[in-house]
């Protein structure tokens, strides 16, 4: 199996549910060094989510807001789900390749927990209805 790479851009996050149907959130992907290095620092709020990839660990110094944290594996399952506040250091996942980021209390909602699998769609999140699947 390849490994999946990513570009800098937009696309949908879809939470895939136990009953087939999914939450689709817009999705901000950070696929190269210099936009895995921003990340969401300097933000007051995000609209979706952010995917870091590859990655496996994060943290919040000279963030303005608490975020959910969620640890992908290579098949885009969920291995892990944490809130951190301002100023954490969150340690490092050893099977994790990707970190999703959102505002704190987003995952919950959307249905992002441990054992839940999410696809990624490349493109805008108006097109991503009809863009080819990721993941």
């Amino acid at each position: 199996m390849g490994r999946q790479r990513w570009r800098d851009g937009a696309g949908a996050l879809v939470v895939v549910g136990q009953s087939g149907e999914g939450a689709c959130v817009p999705l901000e992907i950070a696929g190269s060094y210099r936009a895995r290095t921003k990340g969401l620092l300097g933000r007051g709020s995000v609209d979706g989510a952010m995917l870091l990839t590859p990655a496996n660990s994060v943290h919040t110094f000279r963030m303005r807001m608490a975020i959910d944290v969620a640890y992908l594996d290579r098949r885009l399952n969920v291995i892990a789900v944490r809130t951190m506040r301002p100023g954490r250091l969150g340690l490092p996942r050893l099977r994790a390749r990707h970190v999703l980021e959102a505002e704190a209390g987003a995952m919950g909602e959307w249905g992002v927990r441990v054992g839940a699998r999410v696809e990624v769609v490349e493109g805008s999140a108006e097109s991503a209805g009809g863009a080819g699947r990721l993941g």
